[in-house]
């Protein structure tokens, strides 16, 4: 598209506002207070404390694709911790190719709704977007003037990025009356120059200029957007009307989804200044939010022109999960590793009743060592666990790992001796573990088990721990479905049948949903630890099930198995 052409900050086709990085920000002189007398020496720097929640509406048009217009700052506004209300000036059909129609409501109607919203509603800040008609512009004037709103943003949308033109040509003296109503207006080059009656600036100084030009002549800050230069660098500058400039220095985005960038960035600005009271602070957090919004708006796919940015890609990445969409995830995750397990000799031949004696005596031998270590695990995640229900929980299995399968594989290594130099002796005359040595793969599982379990957090433990609950439920799931198939005697037929428990099918459940309920309290930084926990521990499983075929000791003599 021709730079040259008014286009809306609204919907830039290579905006500053959307393509910069606050990376850097330059103060030529500090911030002086307005002039005495000036027309806006009624609106200085609004001194607000600190607010959480800012209530801002925004005066805009409707964009039914949801880019740009009331759709980008209700978006942009919540996710800037702001209550977002809107007064519609225009509604329009449009979608990310271009406005096909536009319609301007009756402006008695827009009266209705800006003062509904006054007399109810305690207002922190405003953002004026697209107004259309001088008629419009007028209305909202007079009620800026009957109610003076803490903060007022102007984006004088004038043209959509398509070329479509959204302000009659007699409003601009309408827009300039604005100017002294509000505390920063948002041009982007194009704009800048319409509003001073020049031609668009072509260089950086000269847009500068131009906004030091507006700042003073009408005492009000502009942000003066340089995205339509044709540069790999995106300067954007805040003027006051004293002509202080802080300069903001960033690299464009390649992106072709751009549409309503100047309506977003205007609206992050109404909300930001009634929490941070400082404009350039304000500008800077702004930018950077709308770098990562560009960054990240190809996610969204939405049209085949120029779409928009995505507004909520922060809150998404941090937002907890929900219902067992975690856990789900973890399960997505370690796919690989279920397939790997499906596929190993030990797995395949113990179904089938062919797994030489040697290696289920080694694997009944490891399980009992890694036993005892899980055991502590399980009662390291109950001291942690913040509730008495899963204190419980956590302790039950601790002591079933010690009382019950301990016991279990006593029995079962009575019947399946080790090799000689390999005995388990000491671990069937009661001594748990002695003259009993623990594999190279069970080693280094209790030992990443240990580690997790004394230097994470709860969420952390309960992800390590997991997968010996539903990975050994998804094996013995596959293993007895085989068995109930078997014809004739199988020789692992009573340990198979053990894999058929309800009891542990529903501890897995429960440790599921611990598992969810932990993510969904945690930070973006626990869960990120949980799923590594997890995901280690799901490797491990692998080479467990796998080690008996690697480390079981050769038979001491030639016979086979």
């Amino acid at each position: 598209m021709d730079t040259t052409a008014l286009v809306s900050s609204d919907q830039d086709a290579l905006p500053l506002a959307s393509t910069v990085q606050a990376s850097t920000v330059q103060a030529s002189t500090v911030h002086a207070s307005l002039v005495a007398g000036s027309p806006a020496a009624a609106l200085p720097a609004p001194q607000l404390p600190g607010t959480r929640h800012p209530r801002v509406l925004s005066i805009a048009g409707s964009d039914p694709s949801g880019g740009a217009g009331i759709q980008a700052d209700i978006k942009a506004i919540s996710a800037h911790g702001g209550y977002a209300m809107a007064a519609i000036t225009a509604l329009t059909a449009q979608n990310t190719r271009g406005v096909r129609e536009i319609h301007v409501p009756d402006v008695g109607f827009l009266r209705a709704q800006l003062e509904a919203i006054s007399e109810d509603i305690s207002i922190d800040a405003v953002k004026i977007g697209m107004l259309g008609t001088a008629e419009v512009m007028s209305a909202v004037g007079q009620w800026l003037a009957a109610t003076r709103p803490p903060v007022v943003v102007l984006d004088p949308v004038m043209v959509a990025t398509s070329g479509d033109t959204l302000m009659a040509p007699e409003a601009r003296n309408a827009m300039l009356s604005l100017l002294s109503l509000a505390h920063l207006v948002t041009p982007n080059i194009p704009e800048l120059g319409v509003l001073l009656g020049k031609p668009a600036a072509s260089s950086w100084d000269e847009a500068v200029q131009q906004g030091k030009e507006l700042a003073a002549e009408h005492q009000i800050r502009v942000l003066v957007k340089g995205g339509h230069l044709a540069s790999r660098k995106c300067p954007d500058a805040l003027v006051s009307a004293d002509g202080t400039v802080h300069e903001f220095m960033g690299t464009r985005i390649d992106t072709p989804n751009t549409h309503g960038t100047g309506c977003s960035l205007s609206a992050a600005l109404a909300t930001l200044m009634p929490q941070l009271n400082d404009w350039p602070r304000s500008v800077a957090r702004a930018k950077a939010w709308l770098a990562r919004a560009l960054e990240t708006s190809a996610e969204l796919a939405v049209g085949h022109g120029s779409g928009p940015v995505n507004h909520l890609s922060e809150l998404w990445a941090t937002a907890a999960p929900h219902a067992d969409s975690f856990s789900q995830e973890l399960w997505a995750d370690c796919a690989e590793q279920r397939a790997a397990i499906a596929s190993l000799d030990f797995i395949s031949e113990l179904a089938a009743g062919t797994l030489a004696r040697r290696h289920f005596a080694y694997y009944l031998a490891q399980d009992a060592l890694y036993l005892g270590t899980y055991s502590r695990v399980l009662a390291r995640a109950s001291a942690l666990a913040p509730t008495e229900v899963e204190q419980k929980f956590w302790a039950g299995g601790a002591q079933n790992c010690l009382e019950v399968e301990v016991s279990l594989h006593r029995d079962w290594l009575s019947q399946y001796p080790l090799e000689r130099e390999h005995d388990a002796a000491g671990l069937l005359e009661g001594g748990h573990g002695a003259g009993l040595m623990q594999g190279p793969v069970t080693k280094h599982y209790v030992d990443h088990l240990q580690g997790v379990a004394f230097s994470g957090s709860y969420g952390e433990v309960v992800a390590a721990v997991l997968p010996c609950y539903w990975l050994y439920a998804e094996v013995g799931r596959m293993l007895h479905t085989e068995y109930l198939a078997f014809e004739g005697e199988h020789p692992y037929g009573a340990w198979l049948q053990t894999y058929a428990s309800e009891e542990f099918a529903k501890a897995t459940e429960t440790a599921i949903a611990i598992l969810d309920n932990a993510a969904r309290s945690g930070s973006v930084r626990e869960r990120a630890g949980m799923k590594a926990a997890f995901a280690h521990s799901a490797a491990y499983e692998v080479d467990f099930f796998a080690a008996p075929h690697l480390h079981a000791p050769a038979p001491q003599d030639t016979q086979s198995d």
